[in-house]
């Protein structure tokens, strides 16, 4: 257990700012993340604050003082790469990955270009328009597969097609979220997440959802989702899976934390499925679940999340 006194984290810390909410697809998500690691750092003696930039500018995190920020904003405008640049300009200390890797873990499509350019493994894929033609994308993946938009996450705008006359219509569903769509080829044998901390991957959590797969719903309302940690998998594929984990994430130039979720296919292959720059921090939340296994309660996690605030 921590025994450091408040005192003494008031002023390791000093002012912090709790940014969560925005104005993503994801902002009911982030409420809660944010509600909780709000909660969990003043229980911890930190001088921690409410700050929603969708209702707040950015500029009075700097006329109200404040020394770092703790990030629990999910999507656009906070996990991809636009607060950390604005925060890095005023030279505010933030947890979590940079510009970069923040960016380029939100666009789904350019973190496979980078991974597949590292020789890392992936589900195929294709990009969709309008003007694809719906039976060469049913004989490239095979049927189910996922139609997604690439700057989404939460599952939001996700579809699992079974049959080509659907497509049509899922790829409409993504495009409202974004101009590009990812077609996924479905991986069968089971999905996997691994969380990082600092230098570390914390214990694999397996995920079985109660309906059809891993959507909104199953994430943060149902409460019939299965969450297996330890995950049943072997020591030896364990660890196999907290190494590519890393490895994903150091690739992308991620930084302080993060989440890497995986598909497992029949044979026990391992691909990868994307990055959480910013992950969920909620009572269905993962990195939670497997800070906990690892021995670390949510007060101890924040506390080392935001110890490793940066600026850049």
């Amino acid at each position: 257990m921590n025994n450091t006194s408040p005192n003494s984290k008031q002023q390791e810390f000093g002012k912090v700012a709790v940014m969560f909410g925005g104005r993503s697809a994801e902002r009911e998500v982030s409420l809660k993340s944010g509600a909780a690691v709000l909660a969990a750092l003043q229980r911890s003696g930190v001088d921690a604050h409410p700050f929603d930039p969708a209702t707040q500018g950015l500029h009075t995190l700097q006329e109200q003082g404040y020394q770092r920020v703790f990030i629990a904003l999910h999507g656009r405008y906070g996990e991809d790469g636009t607060v950390q640049g604005a925060l890095e300009l005023m030279d505010i200390p933030y947890t979590g990955s940079g510009v970069m890797a923040s960016a380029l873990a939100m666009d789904k499509f350019r973190t496979k270009l980078v991974w597949q350019a590292m020789n890392l493994p992936v589900p195929d894929y294709t990009l969709l328009t309008q003007t694809s033609d719906w039976n060469a994308v049913v004989q490239q993946l095979g049927l189910p597969l996922f139609v997604k938009p690439a700057n989404e996450g939460s599952s939001v705008g996700i579809s699992k097609v079974k049959s080509v006359a659907d497509l049509p219509a899922a790829y409409a569903e993504a495009a409202r979220h974004d101009t590009l769509v990812i077609a996924e080829r479905f991986i069968g044998g089971g999905e996997y997440t691994a969380a990082i901390l600092g230098s570390q991957a914390l214990p694999v959590i397996k995920i079985e959802p109660a309906n059809e797969f891993y959507d909104y719903d199953a994430k943060y309302l149902r409460d019939d989702t299965r969450y297996l940690c330890p995950s049943g998998l072997s020591a030896d594929k364990e660890a196999e899976m907290q190494q590519l984990a890393q490895q994903a994430f150091a690739v992308i130039g991620g930084a302080g934390w993060g989440r890497v979720d995986f598909l497992v296919d029949e044979t026990g292959k391992l691909y990868l499925l994307e990055i959480n720059t910013s992950p969920g921090m909620t009572d269905h939340s993962l990195v939670p679940m497997a800070a906990r296994v690892a021995g670390l309660s949510f007060e101890q996690l924040v506390l080392q999340i935001l110890e490793q605030a940066h600026v850049g």
